[in-house]
């Protein structure tokens, strides 16, 4: 297989914050490795054959690194059987119970997740950290802004303030380092964005340890992932952040994609799956715009063809807007024209091009955009294109959306 086919990536040109380097799993994260994707499970543990479908699941969709939850003996035990057969590293979840963080570590979890807020005890804390030392699994200090240790609440005026989560991950820290432990990685989520932002700013000043970053309970889509988009995404192009989890109240699987997307979208992640980019629509639309992209998205599902794919609601803008992708499709007089970076390339019947796009793109991840070219009669195309171009000119004129009548028509109001 080549992927001579252009990459759709560009090279991000965010520079990263340094950070020293932790191995959960195999999975490197911190000291410049690429930003991992993160999700959690949503089964019961105990439920051994069901979280591990939810497991590849999730790994299918991109996600790097998969954290169950350990409240029970049962969800230890189940731990036990999931750790050996996963696809990718487990991180356990505690709260509370800081023997369920000693029972994990038995289960053979590749990292835990501790919240400051809920486990209090400083004998226990060290406890936990002395046995990752002991065994070389990392710990990620998960401070929330919903379950703040209560003193630490009231020292700053009865709010949850950025200093605060601050200190919560910095008091975890000391009790670490009493142990001689420092394999750690760090969050600061909050449901408020701008409280999230500054309180992941202010800790990246105080620390080289790599940073997890999240917005939590950001809740359904669309608003959480625009809420975590906003948040993550601010950081990231400062340079902060080694790993990421989007927080919603869904399917799992929306949460390991959207990550993805995002960290592929800011060029910090290779392209795995196709890019799709498409017109907003317009009066010279002569398809429905919406429902092709859709189709295009549904069809192309996750097959691992990393090209920007362009859908163009008609031939006299679509391709010349869209020449940047490596194939793209306009509609025209009942007809798909299909363009591989630019050129004219195929007509296709309305109805075939959504699966002619389809078919093209695998061609073109197989072989190369040249030897897609060599195979088309592009003047053939090109002519066919152009004529369909003409004709709709003719039709609608070089004004479809009749902007220059509405601009005279608001000159003569004023």
């Amino acid at each position: 297989m080549t992927c001579e086919a252009r990459a759709v990536e560009v090279q991000s040109s965010f520079e990263r914050r340094r950070t020293r380097r932790i191995n959960v799993g195999g999975v490197p994260v911190g000291g410049g490795a690429p930003i991992t994707v993160q999700s959690m499970t949503t089964t019961r543990t105990a439920d051994v054959e069901g979280t591990l479908q939810q497991i590849y699941d999730l790994a299918s969709a991109g996600a790097d690194i998969v954290r169950c939850t350990c409240n029970e003996l049962e969800a230890a035990e189940g731990l036990a059987q999931i750790v050996p057969r996963s696809p990718v590293p487990i991180v356990a979840d505690i709260h509370h119970q800081y023997r369920m963080a000693l029972a994990a570590l038995d289960a053979g979890v590749h990292c835990l997740r501790l919240n400051p807020g809920n486990i209090r005890k400083p004998e226990h804390i060290r406890a936990v950290a002395s046995e990752c030392r002991d065994r070389g699994v990392p710990i990620r200090i998960g401070v929330n802004g919903g379950s703040l240790h209560p003193d630490l609440y009231r020292k700053h005026g009865d709010r949850v303030t950025p200093e605060a989560m601050v200190e919560s991950a910095q008091m975890e820290l000391d009790f670490f380092r009493e142990v001689d432990f420092d394999d750690v990685k760090i969050s600061v989520k909050a449901s408020s964005v701008p409280l999230m932002i500054e309180a992941y700013r202010q800790l990246s000043e105080t620390t080289d340890h790599p940073l997890h970053l999240g917005v939590t309970e950001a809740g359904p889509p669309p608003v959480g992932l625009v809420k975590s988009t906003a948040g993550i995404a601010a950081l990231l192009a400062e340079g902060i952040g080694d790993t990421i989890r989007y927080s919603l109240t869904a399917d799992p699987v929306q949460e390991a994609k959207a990550g993805r997307q995002l960290l592929e979208s800011m060029g910090l992640r290779e392209r795995k799956n196709v890019d799709l980019i498409a017109c907003p629509s317009c009066g010279r639309a002569e398809i429905d715009v919406y429902a092709v992209a859709e189709q295009a998205m549904e069809a192309f599902g996750d097959r691992e063809i990393p090209l920007q794919v362009a859908v163009m609601g008609c031939v006299v803008n679509g391709p010349g807007e869209a020449r940047g992708a490596d194939i793209g499709i306009a509609a025209g007089n009942g007809r798909g024209h299909l363009f591989v970076r630019g050129r004219n390339v195929a007509v296709v019947a309305e109805q075939d091009m959504v699966q002619s796009l389809v078919q093209w793109a695998e061609m073109i991840h197989e072989h190369g955009a040249e030897a897609a070219l060599a195979k088309a009669d592009t003047v053939a195309a090109a002519r066919e294109a152009e004529r369909d171009r003409r004709r709709l000119l003719d039709k609608q004129g070089e004004d479809a959306n009749q902007a220059e009548e509405k601009i005279e028509m608001i000159r003569k109001r004023v």
